[in-house]
């Protein structure tokens, strides 16, 4: 009955992509309910309406053809924002770190499919889809954590820029050769620097001027972007190349225009909606396999994903002198396929359907358990901290940062930029003894040059608390507004013989409540506070003109002190 209803179903271009963008807002709307990262959201949808599934797509070759205009709005994208002037602020630990965690993955990877089974083309094709970490997903998440400014975010953004440029120069040799005998290597390296030449010398003499005028107008450099995006593609077509390489190569010629920025937020609705497409599509081509086939590989895989991936990373920073505590958060946060492993597979044709297969899922699992990795990595770390010590002793220099002395601190500060900074100067002409602790490298640098004593480090890490003396502190005061950062800061000092005044900062007025009850002596409610400040404030300047200047001119003063 069900096939009698499917055979009366049309499969128009418009019908297939208003299924796919439904379902698929569908399954992401349940996926933000539950705080889930989109993408397996969306792979899903294309295994819900796929051949394996309801079957209400059936003209699979037509969608597979529109998610590749995904691929290249991604892959421009991409090389938009990637400033190659950065090389030469990520530092050789960076680069060093990144290449041979990339060469050992991809090395064990490859070995590791060829006793599975698969041929020599489909164990390479293995080790490269394990072997890089997604940019797109990392990021977002260290984003929303507000964590890119710490050293962790730092190392991170510097592995996953070098792993994109070397995932690119993968996926041209791949995606360029037919087999990966010397001379198509050859000729697809001489197909790369023919393409890199030429948007070297369009960036040089053309770019400029074309879009200097092309920007008095928002809706032509749109255009104009566009045009450069498909000119590329087209070129690079026309070499019997990677469409999708091309559009990179579109996106480095525009990467160091000014209006770059600009570009990519015109530019990223194209992107989103084809790289919808082009996920859901994935699952769209999942067939029906014997499962007892794939099992085995994708658990093998993805151990090597999720534990050595991430342990070759920890050993690499260990042995660079870094602690245990930035080594562990960045391997663990790297325990991912990157979607261009998922590009990979689509774009080749002699992948077998059992490696096509365990990599959707590998790009599902990994990705999924990403965002529960990163959201749980300093629980797991007050866990197994003991057991990281191990690593710290593969090298004896180790990084420090932050200044220390002997003197007993009366007032320890944890957070030191915003609220924070207000406290450090007032406590600086009162003469107290303090100690600041704060999760951003910068603010360290700061305070270690105004010999401020200081420690970088995270508020919930008990093993940072531990290293703190509190037993001549009167005050301990925490600006940064995480109920369970404070609450664990709380239960800490209880535990201390030392009986300090605890100041903590939060969120709401319920979570304020909340940390009282559990022996605060005063919280700060920023948004209440000021709104206070402001009735208070409104009610005694309402028709004093020059009191409202001469505070303005103080408020003023303080910005411009602070900035």
């Amino acid at each position: 009955m069900f096939q009698e209803v499917l055979s009366f179903v049309p499969q128009s271009l418009l019908f297939n992509l208003g299924v796919i963008l439904i379902v698929a807002t569908f399954f992401a709307y349940i996926a933000r309910l539950f705080k889930q990262p989109l993408i397996p959201a969306y792979i899903i949808a294309g295994l819900v309406i796929g051949p394996i599934g309801l079957k209400l797509i059936q003209d699979i070759h037509l969608i597979q053809s529109i998610s590749e205009i995904g691929i290249i709005f991604l892959l421009f994208i991409v090389g938009l924002e990637m400033d190659l002037k950065k090389l030469k602020s990520l530092g050789g630990v960076v680069v060093i770190t990144s290449v041979l965690q990339v060469f050992l993955t991809f090395v064990a990877g490859y070995f590791v499919a060829l006793l599975l089974g698969f041929d020599t083309m489909n164990s390479i094709y293995a080790g490269l889809i394990i072997a890089f970490s997604s940019t797109m997903i990392v990021l977002k998440l260290i984003i929303d954590k507000d964590e890119l400014s710490t050293i962790h975010g730092r190392i991170l953004l510097g592995i996953l820029f070098i792993q994109d440029i070397l995932v690119i120069l993968a996926l041209t040799l791949i995606i360029g050769s037919e087999s990966l005998s010397f001379t198509s290597i050859l000729f697809s390296l001489l197909k790369f620097l023919i393409l890199l030449v030429i948007a070297f010398i369009s960036n040089r003499y053309l770019i400029n001027p074309t879009f200097k005028f092309a920007a008095k107008s928002s809706e032509l450099l749109f255009l104009l972007s566009l045009a450069f995006c498909f000119l590329f593609a087209l070129l690079a077509y026309a070499l019997d190349f990677s469409i999708a390489i091309g559009a990179f190569f579109g996106g480095i010629t525009l990467a160091n225009l000014p209006y770059n920025l600009n570009i990519i937020s015109k530019v990223s609705s194209l992107k989103d909606f084809f790289a919808i497409i082009f996920f859901v599509s994935l699952g769209l081509q999942i067939v029906s396999t014997n499962i007892s086939s794939i099992i085995t590989p994708f658990f093998i895989l993805l151990a090597l994903v999720i534990l050595l991936k991430p342990l070759i990373v920890m050993i690499l920073l260990s042995i660079f002198g870094y602690d245990k505590r930035n080594s562990f958060v960045t391997a663990v946060s790297l325990a991912q396929i990157s979607e261009f492993g998922l590009i990979l597979v689509l774009s080749v044709d002699n992948i077998s359907p059992e490696l096509f297969s365990v990599t959707i899922l590998l790009g599902v699992i990994s990705i999924a358990l990403t965002s529960y990795i990163i959201e749980y990595e300093l629980m797991t770390y007050n866990y197994i901290h003991r057991l990281l010590s191990l690593f710290e002793k593969l090298s004896t220099k180790k990084k420090f940062f932050g200044y220390e002395h002997k003197d007993h601190p009366e007032l320890i500060l944890f957070g030191a930029d915003r609220v924070g900074g207000s406290f450090l100067r007032t406590f600086k002409h009162l003469k107290t003894k303090l100690f600041v602790v704060d999760y951003n490298p910068e603010i360290i640098d700061t305070l270690k040059h105004k010999k401020i004593p200081c420690l970088y480090g995270d508020i919930s890490n008990i093993e940072l608390l531990k290293r703190i003396d509190f037993t001549s502190a009167k005050f301990i005061v925490s600006t940064i507004p995480n109920i369970e950062d404070n609450k664990n800061l709380i239960f800490f000092i209880k535990e201390l013989n030392s009986k300090p005044h605890i100041i903590l900062t939060a969120k709401t007025s319920i979570e304020a409540i909340k940390l009282y009850n559990l022996g605060a002596d005063y919280v700060l409610v920023p948004y209440v506070k000021s709104g206070e400040i402001l009735s208070n404030l409104l009610g005694k300047y309402y028709n004093d003109n020059k009191g409202l200047q001469k505070i303005k001119h103080d408020h003023l003063k303080l910005l411009l002190e602070k900035k």
